[in-house]
């Protein structure tokens, strides 16, 4: 018996909970058949990449997970961008080196190299960082994320405009966090 036929009968064995996550997984879900190394200080497409108060480097792209992630690399952060939101995914921050100052939904946190925090879908989150500091950020579902930075990569988009947010299902929610 395949190994995926035999996990979809075993799995009627559990209950509904258990057996909808495997059910929804297809071969076409997983599109990654090998390891795709991304060198350090590089990006998966090779490009030099902006946002004004960053370089970023795409790390994992959606097409590779399936739309279920997607994964950038924040490099000489300076600054950050406005508060905004986003209905539909989630999206974690680990801040590799420097100092970074977050708001999620009316709480702020400063994070340090090693720490990590997760701003949950349909909460106001922002980051500011006053020295040089490295990050990554993790969106799941990856939705229209990379679209988005690939949008605004070059570091001459209008950040502060609502109707670009809402054209890459995210809302602006107002400014850029200062730190104090």
């Amino acid at each position: 018996m395949k190994r995926r036929n035999f996990l979809k009968s075993a799995a009627s064995a559990f209950p509904l909970a258990v057996i909808q996550p495997l059910a929804l997984t297809t071969e076409s879900d997983m599109p990654l058949k090998e390891a795709h190394l991304v060198p350090a200080g590089q990006d998966i497409d090779g490009e030099v990449r902006t946002l004004g108060f960053s370089h970023i480097f795409f790390k994992t792209s959606t097409q590779e997970t399936g739309g279920n992630l997607f994964l950038i690399e924040h490099e000489n952060l300076i600054g950050g961008p406005p508060l905004h939101l986003h209905p539909s995914q989630d999206e974690w921050f680990y801040v590799m080196d420097g100092e970074v100052l977050f708001q999620v939904g009316d709480k702020r946190v400063r994070l340090k190299s090693g720490d990590s925090v997760l701003a949950p879908r349909k909460v106001t989150h922002g980051f500011c960082a006053t020295k040089p500091s490295k990050m990554l950020i993790a969106f799941t579902p990856a939705g229209k994320m990379e679209g988005f930075f690939r949008e605004i990569a070059h570091g001459k988009a209008n950040l502060m405009d609502p109707a670009l947010f809402e054209r890459f299902d995210m809302k602006l929610m107002g400014p850029p966090i200062k730190d104090a």
